[in-house]
């Protein structure tokens, strides 16, 4: 974001990407809440867009969360610090940082355990009614604020927080040196999910899309192999067959980062026996999916 505009009497206005409809998007002043000792303020540097922050723009909604009110969208965020409060030590006025996006209780059982991403009253950028960080200012807690190395970009900073979309995922499968990776869906959130699965020591990948420029992409940034299928549902089988064979052993993992009914059947069918699958992406509120088959298996 920009350094915003001024007011009649001379004072910065902060200004934010609020969205008013569906195609609504107006560029607004965004009051700043009170910094608190705890906080600080960032001005905002890079904002990544998210495939929430496009069902929000063309639906009003993502998912079960529904845009009521004007909302600011982003949530994947880095900037510089402008100003501490007054018992934060961890940052200094200059500090280049990745923000977390969610704000949890810490109260909770959930937090408590140390799954507080889990927390039933986590406030998350840009999830409705809460506002996001399209922004050119934000105050936000310092301890969800991370100090970025100098050899990493702001721009990558922001990418931090679709990355631990990745790392997560990997964990939950266990991904590791004897893990083989299928990944269905070659956006944003596949690539990243691709690259954490390498990183965790996935001997062989695999990636599955309807869109060959992702495709070329996913081979470029490491896919072992590359599958372009369709958007019919019939043709699961003919797609299986030729994904097992670009893999050349069984599948381990599968992660579906797109979440529809066609590639959640294709991820029970083309998974081995006793491996993994991992739901990730959430394009529909309901899926038709052989749940009878993949138990038996």
């Amino acid at each position: 974001m920009g350094k915003g505009g001024n007011s009649s009497d001379g004072e910065q206005v902060n200004k934010a990407a609020w969205l008013f409809g569906v195609n609504d998007l107006r560029i607004q002043p965004f009051k700043l809440q009170p910094l608190g000792p705890n906080d600080v303020k960032i001005r905002m540097k890079a904002v990544g867009i998210c495939g929430s922050d496009v069902h929000y723009l063309k639906h009003m909604r993502c998912g079960d969360f529904v845009v009521k009110e004007p909302m600011v969208i982003g949530h994947e965020c880095a900037g510089v610090v402008e100003e501490v409060g007054s018992d934060v030590k961890s940052l200094v006025v200059g500090d280049r940082v990745a923000m977390e996006p969610g704000i949890s209780c810490w109260h909770c059982f959930h937090c408590k355990g140390g799954s507080y991403n889990l927390c039933p009253d986590m406030k998350f950028f840009a999830t409705p009614p809460i506002h996001g960080s399209l922004a050119d200012q934000v105050v936000h807690p310092a301890d969800l604020c991370f100090k970025l190395p100098d050899s990493m970009s702001l721009e990558e900073g922001a990418m931090c927080e679709p990355l631990s979309v990745g790392v997560h995922a990997c964990r939950r499968a266990n991904v590791s040196a004897e893990t083989t990776v299928l990944i269905l869906g070659a956006g944003p959130i596949g690539l990243v999910t691709m690259l954490t699965a390498r990183a965790f020591g996935a001997p062989k990948i695999v990636l599955v899309d309807v869109d060959s420029h992702r495709l070329s992409v996913a081979k470029k940034l490491g896919a072992d192999a590359v599958v372009q299928v369709s958007t019919n549902t019939e043709d699961v089988n003919s797609e299986v067959a030729e994904i097992q064979k670009a893999m050349g052993v069984g599948i381990d993992v599968t992660f579906d980062c797109v979440g529809f009914s066609k590639t959640m059947t294709t991820a029970l069918t083309a998974t081995t026996s006793g491996g993994k699958v991992c739901l990730v992406g959430m394009g529909h509120n309901e899926m038709k999916v052989p749940l009878t088959p993949a138990a038996a298996r």
